[in-house]
C-alpha cells in the first residue's frame, strides 16, 4: 500500500514516449537562453587576453546553470507521467524561473546576480520538495529529497556570491555549481541512505532521446536566427552575401552530420536499452557540449557576416574553427555512444581542422568559415557513400547494458 500512494504520477509503460506540447511550450524559454548566451559569446569577439579567458569562463558558467535546470525537467517528465496537474505546475514553474534565468543571463554576474541567483536555486532547491510532497509515501519520494538537500548545501554559495564581492562571484558560483554537478554524478548521497545513482533510474528512453534531439535542434534554430538577423542588420555587399550562404550551409552540415545513423538511431538506443538511463547519463553530457558547440559556432557566422573578409584577429578562431572542432568531437563520442565504435569520417574531420588552424590565423573569418564548410561537406559526402544503399543497423550501444546493483525501491 505504501509504494502505491503516489504511484500514479509515475509514467506507465504504455505511455507515450513523444514529448508533449507543454515540453515544447517550456522549450521556448530555452530560446530565449540560448540567444542571451549567443550574445555573451558574441560580445567576447573583439576580446583577447585575460578579458577573453575571464569572458569565457563566465558565460560557460551562465550556460551549465541554465543546462542543469533544463536536464533535470526532462529528466522528470521521463520519469513522472508529464500529463499529471501537479508535474504540468512543475514544468510551468520551472519556464518561469527559466524565462528569470534568461532574461538576467546578459548582466548575470554583474547587477543582476540576485535574481539570476534566486531564480536558479527557487527550481533546484523547491521543485524537489514539490515533487516529493505530490509523491506521498513513495519510495521514490527520497530521491527528490536528495536533491533538495544537496541544492540546499550550495545554496550558500550561490548566494554568498550573488550579494558579497565583485570579485568572489564567479569562484563562488563555480564551486557552487561543481558541487550540483558532483552531486548530480555520485547520485546525491546521504548519510545512512547512501546514493541514488541516476543510471539505474527507471525512465522512458524514448522521451528522454527525442528531447535532447530537441535540444540540438532548437540550437541549430539559434543559429540561423543569428545568420538572418546579422545578415538582414549589416550592410549589404556581395561578401557578405557569400559568408550568409556558407554560414547557412555550415549549419545544415552540422544537421546532417548530427542525424546521420547515430543521431537518428538515439531514440531507438534509449528505448531497447535494458537499463536506458545509463545510456541517457552519458547522452546527455554529449548533448551539452553538441548544444554549446552550436552556440560557440553562430559566433563565428556573425563574425563571418559582418566582417568577411575584415582584419583577422586570432581570437576569432576559437569561434569560426573551434566551434566546429567541439561538435565534430562530441559526433565522435555519440557516436560510440549508439553503436560502440568511433566515426572514421568525423575523427578525421576533426584532425583536419586541427592541423589546418595554425595557417587560417593569418587569414579573414571569411576563408577560415569556408574551409570548416568544407571540412564539414566532405565528412558528411564520405558518410553518404560509406552507408548508400546499406539500410539503418540496430544500435549496440556499451551504455545501457544492465548490470548488477543498478536496481531498487528508489530506482
Amino acid at each position: 500500500m505504501v509504494a502505491g500512494r503516489g504511484a500514479e504520477l509515475l509514467r506507465p509503460a504504455t505511455s507515450s514516449g513523444r514529448a508533449t506540447f507543454l515540453e515544447l511550450f517550456f522549450d521556448l524559454a530555452f530560446v530565449v537562453a540560448l540567444t542571451r548566451v549567443s550574445q555573451r559569446f558574441a560580445d567576447l569577439g573583439g576580446e583577447a587576453g585575460g578579458p577573453l579567458v575571464a569572458g569565457l569562463g563566465r558565460t560557460l558558467l551562465l550556460f551549465l546553470a541554465l543546462w542543469l535546470i533544463w536536464s533535470h525537467t526532462t529528466w522528470i517528465t521521463s520519469r513522472y507521467e508529464p500529463e499529471r496537474p501537479i508535474i504540468q505546475a512543475v514544468v510551468v514553474g520551472t519556464m518561469f524561473a527559466a524565462l528569470v534565468m534568461a532574461v538576467t543571463l546578459p548582466r548575470a554576474v554583474e547587477e543582476r546576480a540576485l535574481p539570476f541567483t534566486v531564480a536558479y536555486l527557487m527550481v533546484m532547491v523547491v521543485r524537489p520538495l514539490v515533487v516529493a510532497a505530490a509523491l506521498r509515501g513513495h519510495p521514490r519520494r527520497r530521491v527528490p529529497y536528495r536533491l533538495a538537500a544537496w541544492a540546499a548545501a550550495s545554496a550558500p554559495l550561490w548566494l554568498v556570491g550573488a550579494l558579497g564581492p565583485d570579485r568572489l562571484r564567479l569562484p563562488l558560483w563555480a564551486a557552487a555549481l561543481a558541487v550540483d554537478y558532483l552531486a548530480w554524478a555520485l547520485g546525491w548521497p546521504l548519510p545512512r541512505l547512501g546514493a541514488a545513482a541516476v543510471r539505474g533510474w527507471r525512465i522512458a528512453g524514448e522521451h528522454l532521446a527525442e528531447r535532447h534531439q530537441q535540444m540540438f535542434l532548437i540550437a541549430l534554430g539559434e543559429s540561423i536566427s543569428i545568420i538572418g538577423i546579422v545578415f538582414s542588420g549589416a550592410g549589404y555587399s556581395g561578401e557578405r552575401a557569400v559568408a550568409f550562404a556558407v554560414a547557412f550551409a555550415t549549419s545544415a552540415l552540422l544537421w546532417r552530420i548530427y542525424f546521420h545513423r547515430a543521431g537518428l538511431l538515439l531514440t531507438r538506443a534509449l528505448g531497447r536499452a535494458p537499463m536506458p538511463a545509463r545510456l541517457g547519463t552519458a547522452s546527455e553530457r554529449t548533448h551539452a557540449l553538441t548544444v554549446l558547440s552550436v552556440l560557440v559556432t553562430s559566433v563565428g557566422y556573425d563574425l563571418a557576416i559582418a566582417h568577411p573578409f575584415g582584419p583577422l584577429r586570432p581570437t576569432w578562431l576559437l569561434f569560426v574553427v573551434g566551434g566546429p572542432v567541439l561538435f565534430l568531437a562530441a559526433r565522435v563520442w555519440l557516436e560510440y555512444e549508439v553503436f560502440g565504435r568511433l566515426s572514421r569520417s568525423r575523427l578525421i574531420a576533426l584532425a583536419v581542422l586541427l592541423l589546418v588552424t595554425p595557417a587560417l590565423a593569418r587569414w579573414s573569418p571569411m576563408v577560415g568559415l569556408s574551409v570548416v564548410a568544407g571540412v564539414l561537406a566532405l565528412a558528411a559526402l564520405f558518410d553518404g557513400l560509406q552507408n548508400r544503399r546499406r539500410p539503418l543497423e540496430e544500435p549496440a550501444s556499451p551504455n545501457g547494458r544492465e548490470t548488477p546493483g543498478t536496481s531498487g525501491s528508489e530506482a
